[in-house]
């Protein structure tokens, strides 16, 4: 032990006991400063790749439009790309506090609207004078969804291939001969 702390005074490193309950002790010349700093920042990056996972709210009222409708749903779906989770609020106002299916309704159809890329978190439930529905994106459903579009793609190319292959003479013939 003292040679090692002599070894790391002359080479103006620090002396980091790693296993003090070793049968001998193991111990570490190395730059403790530095080691800290570098620790810390490895934490910092961590930290900065972490994904957040924000909750946005999206309001209806119960005699909303089609249109407001199809805007909010709308906003809702980019909402459920972007990976936040969605709270939905249904507000009552009034005498329409007694009519909960109302709002029950149209969080129904907000959810069967955007059923294969969101799943219902919490199911509606009052809440005072609000109707509250909690959303998050589907993650297998948007893994899926993008499996078929790069097959989707694909098939369309094929399919180019197939008519310009096609459309030589024998094609032309063929037509000629179904038409007498």
């Amino acid at each position: 032990m003292p040679e090692a702390l002599s070894i790391a005074r002359d080479l103006d490193l620090d002396l980091v006991e790693v296993a003090p309950m070793a049968a001998p002790p193991v111990c570490r010349i190395m730059d403790y400063g530095k080691f800290k700093f570098d620790e810390a920042q490895r934490a910092k990056e961590s930290r900065r790749k972490a994904v957040h996972v924000g909750i946005k709210e999206m309001k209806y009222r119960p005699k909303i439009g089609p249109g407001d409708f199809d805007t909010k749903t709308r906003q809702v779906a980019k909402f459920l790309d972007e990976g936040h989770k969605v709270k939905l609020t249904i507000m009552f106002r009034g005498r329409e506090v007694f009519h909960p299916e109302l709002g029950k309704r149209i969080l129904d159809r907000v959810a069967e609207t955007l059923g294969d890329s969101a799943k219902v978190e919490f199911e509606p439930r009052l809440d005072g004078r609000n109707m509250v529905m909690v959303l998050a994106p589907d993650k297998r459903a948007r893994q899926s969804a993008a499996a078929k579009a790069g097959r989707q793609q694909e098939a369309p190319a094929a399919e180019a291939a197939d008519e310009t292959a096609g459309a030589g003479p024998a094609g032309g013939e063929a037509t000629a001969a179904s038409g007498d």
